[in-house]
């Protein structure tokens, strides 16, 4: 009995079907993964085991792969002879002599579905991360398969292959064909394309339907141009449009002394005026001067200091230029600034508020600003505006000099000691020569120089036909006996700067020495002793001239007693202003302590007394004095 149903058993099981999981094949390039989805089902009538590898019949060698001994230890006594039947008819209908074809196609097939088809065996995490998947049978009747093989018709080329090897290759072949019978690239391809023209649904929102018999919103009628009656009103004229300068100028002809901060009709201001006339009666005789030794002048340096009470806004706004009245009975400060104001500080005068007199003679900065050698009386001023006034003070009025609308200027200088001819640099790179003594408020010569913009003007206090001009990175000295009209040549340029300069002065006694003021952080010192065709450098000194946006621009002048000396502002902390020697050796610094808590840009010394005078970007005034 026991034998019985065994043999039933097996029977059963022989007869039991199968299924074998087919994978769904997705195409996609970028996942090289195989998916075991179920999806279709094959019976077969023994129980498969199925390994997948990607297999080349070009690059095959005999023996390349062996199969596990699990399979081949396997019993096969008892397989059903009735298959070998079943296999003849599998191997004489795939080895053909379309094998190769097949084959290759096959191939070509199942390497491209293994590289693009997602697999859900990534879930599961096999131990095993070899990408190689061995396709195999474990057959029971492997010992009659074996014998039916070998006499299979279209085997003759594979006649070197072990049985296991030929089934295998089989089995690689019936995938392939499979795999192409299903055509899974024409279906993704149709449901690539089907994926493109579907595009999602953007969602409008509805629009309310206006009520035609509704009532709308009340509208105003004056804004509806239409008066109570229901009548459209006419359309107004149209006005022309109107551009309002920002800056206008000032009338031309002489304006009167007039302060914004004081009552002009006041007894004050009339003594204000005729103490600064008398001031100015006195005469200053140009007597030569000799150079004070450094330790006298490094004592006397040492004896100035500021105070609360020299301390005060003068202007509004930035102080582009100031200068001090060469008295010496009252110390008299002048300055120019950003705003077109002329302040005049009276220093001597018991109340700061009461010493104080602003004026309005420019629109725009004012960027120099000197008292007459002539005249002490009389100061000039001149303005990006285009203008160059003389402020009188004997008669209280601003006297026009020169004016050029379509032209904005940036420096001047005296070209003689009686002040009547005036040498005046345009930011555009022109010179203008102005003569005061002739009718009319035009230049006696306009010359076009070789620099495309001049920001100052300085001429020799010795040799008064040549005068010095700092453009953006030049420096030229000219001779005004060999000016011309359409295009000057320098007598000689300074090339050494490599960024943009702000100053550049002879030195004040004998002009034998020019200092620059550079953006690239150097104070520069040249030998102009003998004005050739070349100017020596001497002495490049380090000082910090990156002021900003907010600040003033540094300008190194020459102190006016000690002309081996120049003075400039600081970036530094505490704020301080600084004198350094021709050698680049620093002289003093001058500290004010709570005083002087902002940065001077803008810097002057007295020409005979030892009284300094700095201005900064607010409009205050800053003086150092014994």
């Amino acid at each position: 009995m026991s034998g019985s149903r065994a043999g039933s058993e097996v029977k059963v099981g022989s007869r039991q079907r199968l299924q074998m999981k087919v994978n769904e094949y997705k195409e996609n390039q970028n996942i090289t993964c195989v998916s075991l989805r179920p999806v279709q089902t094959a019976v077969l009538g023994k129980t498969p085991k199925v390994y997948l590898v990607p297999f080349s019949l070009s690059n095959y060698k005999p023996g390349q792969f062996k199969p596990p001994k699990s399979l081949l230890d396997k019993d096969f006594n008892n397989e059903v002879a009735c298959k070998k039947t079943e296999i003849r008819k599998t191997c004489k209908r795939i080895l053909t002599p379309r094998m190769e074809g097949t084959s290759s196609k096959a191939e070509s097939t199942l390497q491209k579905s293994s590289l693009d088809v997602y697999t859900e065996s990534n879930k599961r995490q096999y131990n095993s991360t070899s990408d190689t998947v061995i396709v195999s049978v474990d057959m029971e009747s492997s010992h009659d398969l074996d014998s039916d093989e070998d006499t299979t018709p279209g085997l003759d080329e594979f006649s070197g292959l072990s049985p296991y090897e030929r089934k295998r290759l089989k089995n690689i072949s019936e995938n392939a064909n499979f795999f192409a019978s299903l055509q899974l690239s024409e279906s993704a391809a149709r449901l690539r394309e089907m994926i493109k023209k579907r595009q999602p649904p953007e969602s409008k929102r509805k629009k309310p339907k206006k009520k035609e018999n509704g009532t709308g919103c009340r509208r105003s009628m004056r804004l509806l141009k239409v008066d109570p009656s229901g009548v459209s009103l006419p359309a107004p004229p149209a006005q022309p449009t109107v551009i309002v300068d920002e800056n206008p100028l000032l009338p031309p002809g002489p304006l009167e002394m007039t302060p914004e901060n004081q009552d002009d009709d006041s007894e004050l201001f009339k003594r204000f005026l005729q103490t600064w006339t008398e001031v100015s009666k006195t005469s200053i005789k140009n007597t030569e001067k000799e150079l004070v030794n450094s330790k006298s002048y490094k004592a006397n340096l040492s004896g100035m200091v500021i105070t609360e009470d020299t301390v005060h806004k003068v202007t509004r706004g930035a102080i582009f230029s100031v200068a001090l009245h060469p008295s010496e009975i009252r110390t008299l400060v002048a300055a120019g600034a950003k705003s077109g104001q002329v302040g005049l500080w009276d220093l001597t005068h018991q109340s700061k508020e009461d010493g104080v007199y602003v004026f309005q003679p420019h629109t725009q900065p004012v960027s120099c600003l000197y008292f007459s050698p002539a005249n002490p009386a009389h100061i000039l001023s001149l303005s990006y505006d285009g203008t160059l006034r003389c402020g009188d003070f004997s008669r209280a009025i601003f006297e026009e000099v020169y004016r050029d609308e379509r032209s904005s200027f940036s420096s001047f200088d005296f070209l003689g000691e009686d002040a009547s001819n005036l040498i005046v640099g345009h930011w555009n790179g022109n010179i203008s020569l102005v003569d005061r003594r002739t009718p009319g408020t035009s230049y006696e010569k306009l010359i076009n120089s070789s620099s495309s913009k001049i920001r100052t003007v300085h001429v020799h206090p010795v040799h008064r036909q040549y005068f010095i001009t700092a453009g953006l990175r030049d420096i030229h000295i000219y001779d005004t006996r060999y000016l011309n009209p359409r295009k000057s040549q320098p007598l000689i340029s300074l090339t050494e700067h490599t960024k943009s300069i702000a100053s550049a002065y002879f030195s004040p006694l004998t002009g034998n020495r020019v200092v620059t003021t550079c953006a690239d952080c150097k104070l520069r010192i040249f030998d102009s002793s003998c004005i050739s065709s070349e100017i020596p450098l001497l002495t490049t000194i380090r000082h910090n001239t990156i002021t900003g946006r907010w600040l003033t621009r540094f300008q190194a002048v020459w102190d006016p007693k000690q002309e081996d000396c120049v003075i400039v502002g600081s970036m530094a902390h505490p704020r301080r202003v600084e004198i350094f020697h021709e050698s680049g050796q620093q002289v003093h610094s001058f500290f004010g302590g709570e005083s002087l808590v902002s940065v001077c840009s803008i810097n002057t010394m007295h020409p005979t007394r030892y009284i300094l005078a700095g201005g900064n970007s607010s409009g205050k005034v800053h003086v150092f004095m014994n």
